[in-house]
């Protein structure tokens, strides 16, 4: 053999690739050691074999390529070969070409069992990626995304055909933030709205994705993922809503208003703002009960709405008030429309109410320059002049009613000194075991002791500290003042409860501030709770969610007050975190006479077991009341009957305490239960 047949056959020794040769009989000739490996034969062996009856599947015949799976019986377990055969010279002998690629296969097959596993993850969390090739101008689409986009997968979908679905309000801002992306190199994120490959069906997308730069940072590929967030968006504008609609009424509440009238404002429209007030409602309430004067605050909603039009928005800015947007109305044609509304209450056959119910209205007009605090006060003004003239009328706005606010600017006055100089104080008031009489806590509520004449309820002052950001730092300053008390006090059954007002849920540094207290303190969170009023919870749903959540994962208890008050009360349990209810007093006020509030009692309760969340009762005044609770599984209460508001310094002395084990007092008024 000379030295190129030798160095052939050396090769071919080595390969790891198997070479073997037929005659025309399909006998083999010669096979080289990784065939013989193969086929399971000693290549000394092979002569006078069939290779067909070696390897079951194999060509008798030229053949490009051919893949086989051989059985898993084999000694090495399965096996996939690739075969190729073709002639060798011109007496039929043919040569085989065998190669293991079982390893490649396995891989493949793995890799598409991922690609298929992932596709399929995707499809579920109705999730997909794409890839830009910037230099192609080439969109690569995932299966998972294509079928969701409404298209067969492997569709071709160039960035034209996308752009064309997506929503034609949103699709300058896709071109903008990736333009930017690609001039930054940063990371993006945007939501978009798109119709289906149907043309019909929206869907609403949020993408997150990437730039893939080349060393000098000229952009190479745009890597993303959408995500299908149809339903959470849905979800979101119905809360969205409810967050800007008044639950009693379904009209807009004071956040709507307020800011369709800064709309209005920054647009550069001008037009009028009415306030309207129902004159005589409070009568309604304390002689039908507040079930009859919500009845009519409905029908005198419904009445107002069906006489304005589609542009001027009607919202209730809570209580009896209702606010009217009226865009490009003087204040003559502002007055025409607030007679006819005057009139159209004046005409409800309210007989039900005992009581007649009229409306006075202040109107003020607003233009460019304005804002919306300014509209609201002057309107303010306006009506209390046509209350002060009488009710039953309306009165347009003007300078000289700022004279009559004189006694509100004072209690405003007041307020701010009182909390610089330490006018402000804490009443305390018994939450009651009903069976065993022992005070579980404390709900603390605001007094103003500045030693000023006349003395200035908690329904005198609040409503005006609310109107304004005062209220933020009174809130602050209740707080702090629980906590400290809690500091020097540290037995762990000293337990207080502060109320947070609308205004104060939509302070975003709230949270934090809390937090950062008891973490400086070092009081254990369970001692201090926090409640909301239902109505501005579900005023503010955003907001309150979010600080419930901020707070019980710290430990905070978070009380939803006044439950039962609102328009869908169960729905607000499924949005808020809470750990505890309070049964409004309307329920409760009845619950020994009415079997109806007995029934919905009970009703509250059994959802709030299975709910795992405490319910307090209020309004407990009488030990008829008590009985019926506890009957119904209501296990702590509180009202005027278990223990009255007393000051805070009180209760940390050893002080006689009442007959129900909270200490007795002699204050009295409505007043005392309102809230800090």
């Amino acid at each position: 053999m000379d030295g190129d047949g030798a160095l052939h056959r050396e090769v071919l020794d080595r390969a790891d690739v198997g070479f073997g040769v037929t005659d025309g009989h399909g006998t083999l000739r010669w096979v080289n050691p990784a065939l013989a490996e193969i086929v399971g034969v000693a290549a000394d062996r092979v002569a006078g074999r069939s290779l067909p009856a070696l390897l079951p599947g194999v060509p008798d015949r030229p053949r490009s390529s051919l893949a086989l799976l051989m059985p898993s019986a084999h000694r090495r377990g399965h096996r996939w070969l690739e075969v190729t055969c073709q002639p060798l010279g011109c007496d039929g002998e043919l040569l085989y070409r065998v190669a293991d690629v079982t390893a490649w296969r396995d891989r493949e097959l793995e890799a598409t069992h991922e690609a298929d596993a992932l596709r399929r993850a995707q499809m579920m969390g109705r999730m997909g990626t794409w890839e830009w090739h910037i230099a192609e101008d080439r969109v690569v689409w995932s299966d998972a995304l294509l079928e969701m986009f409404g298209f067969p997968p492997g569709t071709r979908l160039d960035f034209d055909g996308y752009a064309g679905l997506v929503h034609p309000d949103d699709l300058p801002m896709i071109q903008a933030t990736l333009e930017e992306a690609m001039r930054s190199g940063a990371g993006f994120s945007y939501t978009h709205r798109m119709v289906l490959a149907d043309r019909r069906t929206e869907r609403w997308f949020e993408c997150f994705g990437e730039i893939v730069s080349a060393e000098d940072g000229t952009p190479l590929r745009v890597l993303g993922t959408a995500h299908d967030i149809t339903r959470a968006r849905r979800v979101h504008d119905e809360l969205l809503a409810l967050s800007e609609q008044d639950p009693l009424t379904g009209l807009a509440n004071r956040r709507a208003v307020t800011r369709e009238l800064e709309r209005r404002l920054g647009s550069g429209s001008s037009g009028s703002l009415l306030l309207l007030d129902l004159d005589n409602f409070k009568d309604v309430n304390d002689l039908r009960g507040h079930a009859v004067g919500d009845r009519l605050m409905k029908t005198v909603a419904g009445t107002l709405r069906s006489r304005l039009s589609g542009s001027q928005l009607i919202g209730r800015l809570g209580g009896d008030e209702f606010a009217v947007v009226l865009p490009g109305c003087t204040s003559a044609e502002a007055v025409r429309v607030a007679d006819g509304l005057r009139d159209a209450v004046a005409a409800l056959p309210l007989v039900a109410a005992s009581a007649h119910v009229t409306v006075s209205t202040g109107v003020a007009e607003f233009g460019a320059g304005d804002t919306w605090e300014l509209v609201l006060a002057n309107a303010d003004l306006a009506l209390y002049a046509s209350k002060a003239a009488g009710r039953n009328r309306v009165t347009v706005y003007e300078p000289g009613h700022y004279a009559d606010t004189a006694k509100r600017v004072s209690v405003m006055d007041r307020l701010r000194a009182a909390l610089d100089g330490g006018g402000l104080a804490l009443h305390a008031m018994p939450m009651v075991q009903l069976l065993s009489g022992r005070t579980l806590g404390h709900e603390l509520l605001l007094r103003l002791e500045d030693g000023q004449e006349p003395y200035l309820g908690p329904a005198d002052f609040l409503p005006e500290a609310e109107r304004s950001n005062l209220v933020l730092d009174i809130d602050r300053w209740v707080l702090s003042t629980a906590i400290d008390t809690l500091v020097r006090h540290p037995d762990l059954d000293l337990r207080f409860n502060v109320n947070v007002s609308g205004r104060t849920l939509e302070d975003e540094d709230f949270g934090g501030f809390v937090l950062d207290r008891l973490a400086t303190a070092g009081v254990a969170p369970g001692r201090l709770g926090l409640e909301i009023t239902e109505t501005a919870a579900v005023t503010n749903l955003d907001a309150a969610r979010a600080l419930a959540l901020q707070l019980r994962a710290f430990g905070c208890r978070i009380t939803l007050d006044d439950f039962g008050s609102g328009f869908g009360s169960f729905v607000h349990l499924k949005h808020l975190p809470i750990t505890g209810i309070k049964i409004d007093g309307e329920f409760v006020r009845g619950i020994d006479e009415r079997s109806t509030d007995a029934v919905l009692v009970a009703g509250i309760v059994e959802i709030a077991r299975g709910l795992g969340l405490s319910a307090v009762a209020e309004w407990v005044e009488r030990p008829a009341q008590v009985e019926t609770l506890t009957r119904l599984g209501v296990r702590v209460g509180q009202g005027f009957h278990l223990g009255r508001p007393v000051p805070l310094g009180r209760i940390l002395t050893a002080e006689p305490v009442g007959p129900n084990g909270a200490l007795s007092t002699p204050l009295a008024g409505a007043e005392d239960g309102a809230r800090s």
